[in-house]
């Protein structure tokens, strides 16, 4: 088993393996994978030394709680830690209704999610999550998709915006000064949102998806500061962004679930002829790199396979020489304000 390391979840008594478990892919998200094989991945992460799992009633319409509890159940409770979120109830279609717009099709069959951030929703859809993940205990509990990114309307976004803060944070806030809840926070796409949430309420983390990465350092401006200041934790989502960072980049590999523009293929192929210079992978320096800000907790891949999963924790422990960060910042490929062991 790999001696991954454990950081603290902001002023919370959690604390989490520096690599943890993104669970969009075992929903579906990328490929269609197999009950049996997604299974097979979580237990090899286990067995790998992770102890901090992240999944979603979003991804695959509930497969992805479904597979990931299947795995975890029968592993000692106080031995990891398991996030969730809310946001959208599932509920079971009925005779003749159609699946929404973006429906995909590998997600759980029959059922069809409801955009949802008051208290009772809250309330309604972390119930449905203990029972598709068959686990009384859900450590962190986060506000999903709040962010333009995914909402593509300011006006919405303003709107479930405030449903959360009057309504959704009251029911979170409750649930961890209960005790029932270790953490509460945000995960979404966006830093400059992020930023406003923490602005907003009392949050112990944010799971930040893409958006401080080996290929782009927006969140440094402002709210990764904000951050540290506040004592605010912060979970990477999306080391790779989305498949760019993970090697031999070239002409239509993906940035945000799309093909990468080409200018950010250029600086991605510069980054990587930079790390082989230096005899290391770009998939290593991209998983470590984050890591060196004091506001970060944890990354969190996705992985399709016990072999993919295997290759992050492996990524993790490869030695890189300070030289290398001091390159790519000579070069300008990295901003000289980005917190590197040099």
């Amino acid at each position: 088993m790999a001696s991954l390391k454990r950081r603290k979840v902001g002023r919370t008594d959690l604390e989490v393996t520096e690599l943890g478990l993104g669970g969009a892919p075992m929903g579906g998200f990328r490929a269609n994978i197999s009950d049996a094989d997604a299974v097979a991945l979580t237990d090899a992460a286990y067995d790998a030394g992770v102890r901090y799992f992240d999944t979603s009633p979003f991804y695959g319409y509930g497969r992805s709680e479904l597979r990931m509890g299947a795995a975890l159940r029968n592993k000692p409770r106080d031995s990891y830690v398991l996030s969730t979120k809310i946001g959208r109830i599932l509920h079971a279609m009925r005779p003749g209704e159609k699946p929404p717009a973006d429906f995909r099709e590998n997600g759980l069959p029959g059922f069809a999610p409801v955009f949802d951030y008051t208290y009772d929703g809250v309330m309604r859809s972390l119930e449905h999550s203990h029972l598709r993940l068959g686990i009384a205990r859900i450590d962190i509990a986060l506000v999903h998709d709040v962010d333009f990114w995914t909402i593509k309307d300011r006006a919405i976004l303003d709107q479930r915006f405030k449903t959360v803060m009057d309504s959704g944070f009251k029911a979170l806030d409750e649930l961890r000064r209960a005790g029932v809840i270790g953490a509460i926070g945000v995960g979404i796409n966006e830093a400059d949102t992020s930023l406003r949430f923490i602005q907003a309420g009392d949050f112990d983390c944010m799971l930040l998806a893409g958006r401080y990465t080996l290929l782009e350092q927006g969140a440094l401006d402002a709210f990764l500061p904000e951050c540290v200041k506040r004592n605010v934790s912060v979970i990477l989502g999306g080391p790779y962004n989305s498949g760019i960072l993970t090697g031999g980049v070239k002409p239509g590999a993906t940035h945000d679930y799309v093909a990468a523009a080409p200018a950010l293929i250029e600086k991605a192929q510069k980054i990587e002829a930079v790390c082989r210079r230096h005899g290391v992978e770009l998939g290593a320096a991209a998983m470590q790199f984050p890591l060196f800000h004091p506001a970060l907790c944890a990354v969190i891949p996705g992985a399709l396979s016990a072999a993919e999963v295997k290759q992050n924790v492996e990524r993790m422990s490869v030695r890189i020489p300070s030289d290398l960060w001091s390159e790519l910042k000579r070069e300008k490929l990295l901003d000289p304000a980005a917190p590197t062991p040099n």
